[in-house]
């Protein structure tokens, strides 16, 4: 893959050819008993058990339980423990995992291939894909780094104050993960954050206290932000999205949750995160006097130099820019409000958010860059990191949503769950942030959407309440991914920066966790039921 991955010749070989040499008559070859040990030993391993737990669950499902319904329920039910059970384990890569229901779901009679395919490329999917062309031309532009630049140095503050230094960076880490995915927010960040820290002396025994403390501030709060920015959007991570493509599958006839939407749920939320996050920062680790001591490394000078580095913005910044921020005006006006409606009602409806997203994206590759003869401000060949990991992924959970619905397996869901229709609604939705926060620890934030949303569906049915008032803080309780560095990879981004350790993030995870079920519990009764009336 690597040696391929450099070579964009049209003509070479899909496959690299390797020679391999003849075989040498003073060597010993290959023994067939060894050999044999080598091969059980590669497969006496506990990936290869998680791989075979996969269909063992399904098999067994199959084989002893017993549903008073349809097979396919019962059989949709075993698919669901089968890809679980790999998802969890990461026995298979979750990208292939992924995949499973174009395979899985027309053997076992669930769906035909047609349809499940269709699940992997609608709207919200065409979102991601627009979405994440511009954060790749933003990434390839500098422009990320640009914007970070100005708005430190805005905060930076003269003489030097550390809380408002570490807001101004946590702010601009919010403000792009609102924009982007927020791993990418994350990845794209962190390095400008230890850019600023690179001045401050290196950790050892003469270190200052007040230095080591912020440096772990810092970090802690730039792969913070970047989750908490990416709760306000629906670009911002695909947990939101996943939700969104599910409430689309699950009841069509409603109206579909637009960006402009959950932007109006999604920012006060945020908001009040943020806000915490920032104060128990400083808090934790900006002790008064700090401002002095870090006055000797961190001055403006320093930032505005960075600054002069990138030098005036070119053309393709400015553009690349303009065409960011035509498809923000055009996601937040596509559709206002009941009495005054978006540009949406010029084409009956018909246009979504991804398709503005894909509009724009296509924009990149015709607006010239004003740089070399013919070069425009993208190319194929700078989409080739796209993440079609989470295209995947959002595929599957739509994919599973529908087989949920379609094999009446939601039915047998909802009669189980009788018991809670008299429970009441403020025990349940901070019960249910609390379970997708504490699984979200062990597996991906979208894994744990996928698996929680349709539950969550069925529970709303059962108490009679708006399924959003549960599908919500189920979602964005999967994105309090707080306490471990394996907990999403915004974690490990800061992990593997060396300033943080495991007892910081739980120091600061557990009351930003605890904050945000709060914030949840509290909005969703309110805002909540205000958006949804």
């Amino acid at each position: 893959m690597s040696g391929h991955s450099g070579n964009d010749d049209p003509k070479a070989p899909l496959l690299a050819v390797v020679v391999h040499p003849p075989p040498n008559s003073d060597e010993p070859g290959p023994a067939g008993p060894a050999t044999c040990q080598s091969l059980i030993s590669c497969l006496l391993t506990p990936n290869s058990f998680y791989i075979l737990l996969g269909p063992l669950l399904c098999a067994m499902i199959c084989l002893l339980v017993k549903l008073q319904a349809a097979a396919t329920s019962r059989n949709m039910l075993a698919v669901l423990a089968w890809m679980f059970a790999w998802w969890l384990t990461e026995a298979v890569p979750m990208p292939i995992t992924s995949m499973a229901p174009l395979f899985l779901f027309p053997l076992f009679g669930i769906a035909a291939a047609d349809d499940v395919a269709s699940s992997y490329m609608d709207d919200v999917i065409a979102l991601v894909l627009g979405s994440f062309i511009l954060a790749l031309a933003v990434e390839h532009y500098n422009i990320h780094r640009r914007l970070a630049l100005n708005i430190t140095l805005l905060f930076c503050g003269d003489p030097l104050n550390p809380p408002l230094l570490l807001l101004g960076i946590c702010a601009t880490t919010a403000f792009i993960s609102m924009w982007m995915h927020n791993v990418a927010a994350a990845v794209m960040m962190m390095p400008v954050a230890t850019g600023i820290l690179q001045r401050l002396p290196e950790s050892g025994p003469g270190q200052s206290p007040a230095v080591s403390k912020f440096c772990r501030a810092v970090v802690l709060g730039v792969i913070y932000s970047a989750a908490v920015g990416g709760m306000s959007t629906l670009t911002g991570t695909g947990v939101n999205l996943i939700l969104v493509g599910m409430w689309k599958s699950y009841f069509p006839e409603a109206d579909p949750i637009s960006f402009s939407t959950w932007l109006f749920f999604g920012v006060p939320l945020a908001l009040v995160i943020f806000l915490f996050l920032w104060a128990i920062l400083c808090l934790l680790y900006c002790p008064k006097g700090s401002g002095p001591i870090l006055s000797a490394y961190l001055d403006k000078a320093h930032l505005k130099r960075e600054l002069t580095l990138l030098g005036p913005m070119a053309f393709a910044e400015k553009m690349v820019l303009t065409v960011f921020g035509m498809l923000i005006a055009l996601w937040m006006t596509r559709s206002i409000t009941d009495d005054i409606p978006g540009w949406g009602v010029l084409f009956n409806d018909r246009a979504g958010d991804g398709t503005v997203s894909v509009m724009m994206a296509t924009l990149l590759f015709i607006i010239p860059s004003n740089k070399n003869k013919g070069e425009k401000l993208m190319d194929w060949s700078k989409c080739k990191k796209l993440p079609w990991n989470i295209v995947l992924l959002l595929g599957a959970g739509f994919a599973i949503a529908d087989g949920v619905r379609t094999s009446g397996l939601a039915e047998i869901l909802t009669k189980s769950l009788d018991f809670l229709e008299q429970a009441p609604y403020w025990a349940i939705a901070p019960l249910v942030s609390l379970i997708g926060a504490f699984i979200t620890e062990f597996t991906s934030n979208n894994a744990t959407t996928t698996l929680l949303v349709p539950l969550l569906i069925q529970i709303a049915k059962t108490m009679h309440v708006h399924p959003l008032l549960l599908m919500i803080p189920g979602a964005i309780g999967a994105q309090f991914a707080f306490l471990l560095p394996t907990g999403t990879p915004s974690n490990i981004v800061g992990f593997t920066t060396g300033h943080i350790e495991i007892k910081d993030m739980i120091k600061v995870g557990i009351p930003l966790k605890i904050t945000g079920i709060v914030a949840l519990s509290v909005l969703m009764p309110t805002l909540g039921k205000l958006q949804n009336a």
